[in-house]
């Protein structure tokens, strides 16, 4: 049935700006994720891991986006980098990030002393401090203080033949305020808590109880032994992060490699850009750390609890309490198609039937595996390439490449310069090069971040095939348990002969104008997915069916965003699924009314990204008819995906896998009442309304898997009802259990 044809908005003013800061909306981010760890109804260890993921989430923004900005105000600029339309110079920005920051730290805090820690002494888990230690508690501390610890300390007293150590980033340390027994001038002392040893010492506690004491203090316990000589005036645990930026003048450098290596060993040296300490610091001692890491007051963080909160993930692992933890999830193994007689197809054989798409960790990576390492051991494989962004160690894909390696042509591109990941990625290329895999780093000035694997074979019909996977996450077998990903396995000749064009791009630089019917960045995805938008525009404005459902981590670019306002203001309903940062403001009349953004934190991380256009249909997807396409693959809709990476998304073109991916995955994340938070025009995100019955996206992707008949297929919102949830959302109903708003701007 044709619809009403689209009539032109009613422009209004609008907000005072159209785009959301990014930084801003990264903090908004990471507050979504605080609110799991306050979240009652989660089990309670998964709360702490909450408040881990956000206090290493917060590191990585200090070390790469505020040494960024720190970095530009320092080298002249006024204007921000990123698209804005807010007017602030740099500094301006820093100073209200600043406050940001510091807010947020008081609420990571807030929940970890006001929250966690009685919730765990509830449940007879002890965080105590040395002085809270009974006798046998105390005594086994010292047993392991003097078996494990002292031999790995080296206290340091700073004076005129000792200057200040070089405090690595994010090392936890203590600084001691000290004084000469027979002396009167005051001195400083430092000590590196072992990066090597657990956070959190387990000690012997009552019946049914597990105790700890934090392993600072097992260490400012014992700090007289370490300074004989002197008096200790105050004793403060303290960390320092510095920026991580890599600073690489690729065009001139001879290896890529050696250029990177170089850099990470510069990496450790970098500037400090936060001190966290404890609230309690003794004055002077906190002067004489500022002095010397030559820092603003703004960049001191004080905390209310023990320093570096990313460690009390290690209360995770070492508490057996699967009560407290979310039930183990065993995922679905694919089930390979079967011959005349009943006897399963290998895998290649399942391919030249049909596509697989899997919907990971729902559906086992095993089945990744298997793929790459049937390739190692089938002799009628002659050809193997792969990209290589973030792997794992003991990976099975790895080890395969290396086991293929002397019978078969094998290329991997490996990335060297993937963040935080490229230490292990010169081990990675450096180890795939001994075993004679030819070992390329792609584009200068380009991130290879494609997920691609390709496979040429001599089938028993004696021609000549390509097979191909490709992904929307890592080849990380470790990772694909906890990320939300699709892995797409194809033997369709259009699209592997598009992925080995890809590999010829990342090998050779050799560029073509198309690699359709993949899109690939930095060459022609933008354009093309622009191209995307504006034809569902098209569609709206002559009455047709037009809509955009489009899920992903982050929404930054300016062209995109300025594209789907249009769309939006043409009449093309739009619902968006952000995990993390988004610059568009929806919801705004005239502007955004009928766009709706909304964002799923949950048990998994969200990774995936899938793509769908309604292309004028007017039937079901799927269905005879339907005309609807849908993509899926690496890139988010940010400039570095779009201009700065190499990136490639692909078509889902089966039917029944199209069907799948708009009709199960995307309709059930539009669907979710319990792990969505819909983003309002002023910035804010509120959870939707509680509906029953209640639908937890995450939730009902494990129950297809142990039962697919359990739920109920989903109907398909349609997009008048979307709208309506998100002019509900202004005024949501109590949710059924309290949970305390995280407040952090």
């Amino acid at each position: 049935m044709a619809r009403r044809k689209a009539q032109p908005a009613k422009q209004d003013p609008g907000p005072e700006h159209r785009f959301f800061n990014r930084d801003e909306s990264w903090l908004r981010f990471n507050a979504r994720v605080l609110e799991e760890a306050a979240d009652p109804t989660n089990p309670l260890l998964e709360r702490v891991k909450f408040l881990s993921i956000t206090a290493s989430n917060l590191d990585e923004f200090v070390e790469v986006r505020v040494a960024s900005i720190l970095q530009r105000i320092e080298d002249g600029f006024t204007v921000p980098a990123e698209m804005d339309d807010d007017g602030l110079s740099e500094q301006a920005r820093l100073d209200a990030l600043a406050d940001q920051l510091h807010r947020f730290v008081h609420a990571q805090y807030d929940c970890w002393t006001r929250d966690l820690l009685p919730a765990l002494a509830a449940q007879k888990i002890e965080v105590l401090g040395w002085q809270d230690l009974d006798a046998p508690s105390q005594e086994a501390a010292e047993t392991y203080y003097r078996n494990e610890v002292d031999p790995l300390l080296t206290p340091v007293t700073i004076d005129p033949s000792h200057p200040f150590p070089r405090v690595l980033n994010k090392a936890l340390c203590l600084a001691l305020l000290l004084r000469r027994k027979r002396g009167k001038a005051n001195s400083l002392g430092v000590i590196t808590v072992p990066r090597s040893l657990n956070r959190m010492v387990p000690l012997p506690g009552p019946a049914g109880a597990v105790r700890f004491v934090p392993l600072h203090e097992v260490i400012e316990a014992h700090a007289p032994r370490l300074f004989p000589g002197y008096q200790i005036l105050s004793c403060s645990p303290f960390r320092v992060t510095r920026n991580s930026n890599l600073y690489l003048q690729e065009e001139e450098s001879r290896s890529l490699l050696e250029s990177v290596r170089e850099e990470l060993h510069n990496r450790r040296k970098g500037d400090v850009v936060r001190l966290e300490i404890e609230s309690g610091a003794d004055e002077a001692l906190l002067e004489d750390l500022r002095m010397n890491f030559d820092l603003d007051r703004w960049q001191i963080f004080r905390t209310d609890g023990q320093v570096n909160l990313t460690r009390i993930a290690d209360l995770y692992s070492a508490v057996d309490r699967p009560d407290l933890k979310f039930p183990k999830f065993q995922p679905r193994e694919f089930a390979f198609s079967r011959d005349s007689s009943g006897a399963p197809l290998n895998i290649f054989e399942t391919l030249r039937g049909h596509d697989i798409l899997l919907h990971h960790p729902f559906d086992s990576y095993s089945t990744v595996e298997k793929f790459m390492e049937a390739a190692a051991h089938d002799p009628q494989v002659v050809s193997i390439k792969q990209t290589l962004y973030r792997t794992s160690s003991n990976s099975p894909l790895f080890h395969a490449l290396l086991e293929a390696a002397p019978t078969t042509d094998v290329t991997v591109v490996v990335e060297l310069m993937a963040r935080f990941d490229e230490d292990s990625n010169i081990r990675w290329a450096r180890s795939l090069e001994d075993a004679g895999v030819q070992v390329y780093h792609g584009l200068i000035g380009h991130k290879t971040h494609a997920k691609l694997a390709l496979l040429v074979r001599r089938d028993p019909d004696g021609a000549i095939r390509r097979y191909a996977h490709l992904g929307t996450g890592n080849y990380n077998s470790v990772t694909a348990r906890f990320y939300t990903d699709i892995s797409f396995l194809t033997a369709n000749p259009a699209i592997t002969a598009a992925v080995s064009r890809v590999f010829n791009y990342l090998t050779a630089q050799a560029e073509q104008q198309s690699y359709r019917p993949l899109l690939v960045s930095p060459i022609t995805l933008a354009r093309d997915l622009l191209d995307l938008i504006a034809r569902e525009a098209e569609h709206a404005r002559n009455g047709r069916p037009a809509r955009i459902i489009a899920k992903m981590n982050a929404l930054l670019d300016g062209k995109t965003v300025t594209a789907l306002y249009e769309a939006s203001q043409a009449g093309v309903e739009i619902d968006l699924i952000v995990r993390g940062m988004c610059s568009l403001r929806p919801g705004v009349r005239g502007l955004s009314e009928r766009i709706r953004v909304r964002s799923i934190v949950g048990r998994f991380l969200e990774h995936s990204r899938i793509f769908f256009f309604a292309n004028g249909s007017d039937v079901a997807v799927g269905s005879p008819g339907d005309t609807s396409e849908v993509f899926c693959g690496s890139a988010d809709w940010m400039p570095r995906n779009l201009y700065d990476r190499c990136e490639a998304v692909f078509p889902v073109v089966a039917s029944a896998l199209r069907s799948r991916l708009r009709n199960e995955i995307l309709e059930t994340y539009l669907q979710d009442s319990v792990k969505a938070r819909l983003l309002q025009p002023s910035g804010e995100y509120i959870r939707v309304p509680r509906q029953q019955p209640a639908i937890e996206a995450q939730a009902r992707f494990m129950a297809l898997v142990t039962d697919p008949n359990a739920a109920q297929p989903l109907a398909p919102t349609a997009e008048t009802a979307s709208a309506g949830k998100a002019e509900q959302a202004t005024s949501p109903s109590k949710p059924r259990t309290p949970r305390r708003r995280v407040k952090t701007q």
